[in-house]
């Protein structure tokens, strides 16, 4: 090899490595719930499995969660119950093949309708950000076939209320959903999207990691999904609020965000 190529490959080693520190350091946080199924129907298993994780989806790089401040479901009647106490703690191998702290739970269906589970995790502290993230997480799942609630907000500091159906969805459709905070509609807000891939896909370029759209001026944003799956909206803003750490203040993220799961057409 002569000197120029040593260079170029040098110089192109170089680039990668700034390239790969950078995308590190971009990946998005993602609170997780994801259930063992989107929808429970008749004949079926009435025991539903869920996932309380905090995570980059895509790249399947974990990080510990401690034991949320609140986890619970909302039924079709809009009556909310505290599953708290169901949470097990648990653990899950990331692509480092280290074992990150996640909880797990499990939940009997009684009735038909929908569940809107929900978690509030403690607010996390990300040093590479100077702030604090707490991500409100929900998930719908339907029980039995009877559609309704799915479009009810819990009353969560911020939450993404379903506009879309957010359970028996094709691969490709179009999901729509509204940005709330305090129960406003958010205009402008940047919304994430990630795909639960955990690690087993790969990409050109780090944008293709995290999709990015912007809710309208009535806090609504619009998303295809092209890959059947677990898929996440994670709507950014910022609390009125601070957390101190350190002898200084510091900003809260505080971010609304909402699984689905699409399935391919048979």
């Amino acid at each position: 090899m002569n000197t120029v190529s040593k260079i170029r490959k040098y110089s192109l080693m170089t680039t990668m490595a700034a390239g790969l520190a950078v995308s590190m350091q971009a990946q998005a946080h993602f609170g997780m719930l994801i259930p063992s199924d989107d929808m429970v129907m008749n004949g079926e298993s009435r025991t539903l499995k869920l996932d309380a994780m905090f995570w980059h989806p895509f790249e399947g790089q974990g990080m510990n969660l401690v034991k949320p401040e609140a986890f619970g479901v909302m039924t079709s009647d809009g009556e909310k119950h505290d599953l708290l106490s169901s949470l097990k703690p648990a653990k899950r191998k990331d692509v480092t093949g280290a074992k990150r702290d996640i909880f797990e739970a499990n939940y009997k269906f009684r009735g038909p309708g929908d569940h809107t589970f929900y978690m509030v995790p403690k607010p996390y502290w990300e040093p590479a950000e100077d702030t604090f993230i707490v991500h409100y997480t929900k998930v719908v799942v339907n029980g039995f076939g009877l559609e309704e609630g799915w479009d009810k907000p819990v009353g969560l500091k911020t939450e993404i209320v379903p506009l879309t159906r957010p359970y028996g969805l094709y691969t490709n459709n179009v999901f729509q959903g509204q940005v709330l905070v305090n129960g406003k509609p958010m205009p402008g807000t940047e919304v994430e999207v990630e795909y639960f891939a955990d690690g087993k896909m790969e990409v050109d370029a780090s944008p293709m990691v995290t999709q990015v759209v912007k809710a309208d001026a009535n806090g609504v944003f619009t998303y295809a999904m092209p890959k059947s799956g677990w898929w996440g909206f994670a709507a950014l803003n910022e609390d009125d609020k601070t957390i101190r750490h350190e002898g200084k203040d510091y900003p809260i993220e505080i971010g609304a965000v909402l699984w689905v799961k699409t399935h391919d057409m048979k």
